[in-house]
């Protein structure tokens, strides 16, 4: 298997945008290249075709203004692979409910990952239209993780 010379600049770009966000880990994948930059541990490169995770049944959410929910304007998406969590601890209220109006740099919920509890903040103002997963739920990078209308 040929090896894919590894672009230095694109993991100088990712470990500025780890720091400029305060993320624990960034994933990239493209062209049959991964690529995974994370705080306190090595970065791992992965050649050949990235394996698929098996998708889990989700429980019904309100109907958005499109089919997939990962083509919607509103959709923040997980920066990582991670558990996510709804609200700061088990007795807790969670963060946010739908039908909320949140404003930009609020926490919505969290990821863990690697030992390490990663606040997701809302990229801008509006009203949660959806909630797309559970306390508890592992999520994959990309993965949308609720809808800001």
């Amino acid at each position: 298997m040929a090896k894919t010379p590894i672009d230095s600049e694109m993991i100088r770009s990712l470990a500025a945008l780890l720091n400029e966000t305060n993320l624990s880990e960034i994933e990239y994948e493209a062209a049959g290249l991964r690529l995974r930059v994370a705080r306190n541990c090595t970065a791992a490169v992965t050649y050949g075709p990235a394996p698929v995770a098996p998708v889990a049944a989700a429980a019904p959410q309100p109907a958005t203004a499109q089919s997939d929910p990962a083509n919607h304007p509103g959709a923040v998406k997980s920066p990582m692979v991670g558990v996510a969590y709804l609200s700061p601890d088990p007795d807790a209220p969670r963060f946010v409910n739908v039908g909320d109006s949140v404003s930009e740099g609020q926490t919505l919920l969290l990821i863990e990952a690697m030992k390490t509890f990663n606040a997701i903040r809302a990229p801008r103002s509006g009203k949660v239209e959806a909630v797309l997963v559970e306390s508890g739920q592992p999520v994959e990078f990309g993965e949308p993780l609720l809808i800001i209308g």
